[in-house]
């Protein structure tokens, strides 16, 4: 299983630490239950990183017709937030897969990142949220969605590696938020939305929307 490298440094400082409560319950025997309660805890957090950081391969969309899901999670909304334009949002669990995939073929045309707060994912509050938008033009003018990467309450880290004016594919990864999130997509009038509220989806394997024109 492949893992991302962002997650490389919460896997080695675990080890780390796993490794000096192993240490110290070998070296002082006064300390042997504290050491032992470290080493334990550090292994557990080691593995929960090796686990939550996983990158598992996923194969391309052929069907340029459909608007994917750029993230693994459950479907927390689909609605019209603004006139004009369908918002579904996405909510990512500790358990899911926390890798991004772009949604549709399209060219980069904007990256705007937004500071903000740190409240549960999954509340309407989560609005107001530290977040990166990423909005692509997919092909013709009227095809243009935006991508919200959205941080929650234990999320505290946005990345991305993608840059204006980058052609970017179908499944393509291009970012990753740590430790619970949410994703929304907002599609313009000339797609159409696949999904409902409490249907769990899967980046770039489930088609969350379609173009109609």
């Amino acid at each position: 299983m492949r893992i991302a490298i962002q997650g490389l440094k919460f896997i080695i400082i675990a080890i780390l630490i796993a490794a000096l409560g192993i240490w110290t319950s070998f070296h002082f025997s006064q300390a042997r239950v504290f050491g032992e309660v470290i080493g334990t805890l550090g292994i557990l957090a080691a593995l929960f990183c090796l686990y939550f950081f996983r990158d598992p391969h996923r194969p391309t969309p052929a069907d340029d017709s459909k608007i994917y899901s750029p993230g693994d999670g459950t479907v927390l909304s689909v609605s019209q937030e603004t006139p004009g334009s369908t918002t579904i949002r996405i909510f990512l669990s500790l358990l899911n897969v926390h890798i991004q995939r772009v949604p549709s073929t399209g060219r980069v045309k904007k990256i705007e990142y937004q500071k903000g707060s740190f409240k549960a994912a999954m509340l309407a509050s989560a609005l107001g949220n530290e977040k990166c938008s990423m909005t692509l033009e997919c092909g013709q003018p009227q095809r243009q969605i935006t991508v919200d990467q959205i941080a929650g309450l234990l999320a505290r880290r946005i990345t991305w590696w993608v840059k204006e004016g980058d052609l970017l594919k179908t499944g393509e990864r291009y970012g990753l938020i740590s430790f619970g999130s949410q994703v929304a997509v907002h599609l313009p009038p000339s797609a159409q939305a696949l999904v409902k509220p409490g249907d769990k989806v899967f980046a770039s394997l489930t088609p969350i929307a379609q173009w109609i024109n």
